[in-house]
């Protein structure tokens, strides 16, 4: 039984390798068709493509015997604010084009969307004007509150961490051991509770925060499993998302710090007075700064490195392909692509893990009451090194 689950697992991942292989490669073909992933440059815009959030989902893209270039997708809402008070459509009205040659208009406001920005043209202009750097000279930022797809897949993460812990919780309800899908996210909650919670916050206080430990697990462990599908989701590899993340992590502990952490951090006793409001300074700009840059920093990178990497590999049957020839240029491509995506498989929960790790271990810093023994301090006692024993 358990050779059979090993086998499925392998079994889709592959079939997440392979579906990839096809929503990268579906431009392949004759590099006369306008719009197919064909050369270096192309690949490269594919990639930042891939990696940048979006308004609208694309599933995969191809070429049709006339040389047009058709998108398969989904739309998304498409929320902003301009000079002209707020408007919403559709994002399929830009009909897939990232460089500003559709003028959607709405009222009297026409609006570009340019490199998945959206640019509201300044009044009596029709169309956007580029300097030599590719920067909209007639057109201004609008306040975007769209529905993007970074934004979806969070929503799609909260709604299946709702199903799920309800469905622990119903399961609680029928007796000590939950089913279905109850038992496969109590082993996780437990080991939340046990390995990270306990250990670093400690038993007396280890609850009050369980709830934050275990939303930020759940769900930067789903988005990151969601963004190894060709969905093509990237949400934790945002900066915007793992900033909002840490300083979650941060105002918690800041706002939870006990009276001897602060007294520690603003006042540390033991040393010189004189030297006393530098360390402040510099613990401070630990706590406040360094601390939550670290956490955001850490998952941003480590992320978007993997899916970076993984279409890079994608990416060597269509790059090695005249030296090596389309046959051994994709198995070598498939084969190590493969490896990679595995390798993200356990990626994505160890991102998620450190994280939470991280996030507990600052909490218990800040919330741990600590133990004033200044015996040591003491002179002619005979008992200075007592403190080592």
């Amino acid at each position: 039984m358990m050779i059979a689950k090993k086998s499925i697992k392998f079994l889709a991942i592959l079939a997440i390798v392979f579906s990839s292989f096809t929503a990268f490669a579906g431009g392949g073909g004759s590099s006369e068709k306008e719009g197919q992933v064909n050369t270096p440059e192309k690949i490269k815009g594919y990639i930042k493509h891939h990696l940048a959030d979006s308004h609208d989902f694309t599933l995969f893209s191809y070429t049709n015997d006339a040389g047009e270039r058709k998108h398969v997708g989904f739309p998304l809402p498409v929320i902003v604010w301009t000079s002209n008070g707020l408007k919403t459509f559709m994002s399929s009205a830009f009909h897939h084009n990232d460089d500003g040659t559709v003028v959607v208009e709405k009222g009297d406001v026409k609006l570009v969307k340019i490199h998945s920005k959206i640019y509201e043209l300044n009044e009596g202009e029709t169309t956007v004007s580029f300097d030599e750097s590719h920067h909209a000279t007639n057109a201004h930022r609008v306040l975007d509150f769209s529905i993007t797809k970074s934004v979806f897949g969070m929503l799609l993460a909260g709604l299946l961490m709702l199903l799920g812990f309800g469905a622990l919780a119903r399961g609680y309800k029928k007796g000590a051991i939950p089913t279905g899908v109850g038992r496969v996210l109590e082993p996780l909650v437990l080991y939340v509770r046990d390995e990270i919670a306990k250990p670093n916050i400690g038993e007396k206080k280890y609850k009050k925060f369980m709830p934050y430990l275990l939303t930020v697990f759940f769900f930067i462990w789903i988005l990151n499993l969601l963004g190894l599908t060709p969905i093509g989701f990237n949400v934790t590899g945002q900066i915007a998302v793992t900033v909002c993340l840490a300083l979650f992590t941060a105002i918690i502990y800041l706002t939870n710090g006990s009276k001897d952490f602060w007294e520690h951090t603003l006042w540390m006793p033991g040393v010189p007075k004189i030297l006393r409001p530098i360390l402040a300074v510099i613990e401070l700009v630990g706590f406040v700064l360094i601390k939550p840059f670290s956490l955001l920093v850490r998952l941003f990178a480590n992320i978007t490195a993997g899916h970076f990497v993984v279409m890079s590999l994608i990416a060597l049957m269509i790059t090695m392909k005249e030296s090596f020839g389309p046959v051994a240029s994709t198995g070598m491509s498939f084969v190590l692509a493969t490896f990679i995506m595995i390798i993200e498989v356990l990626v994505a929960f160890l991102q998620a893990f450190i994280f939470t790790m991280l996030s507990a271990l600052f909490i218990g810093m800040a919330v741990e009451e600590h133990d004033h023994d200044h015996a040591h301090n003491a002179e002619g006692t005979g008992n200075e090194d007592t403190r080592f024993i």
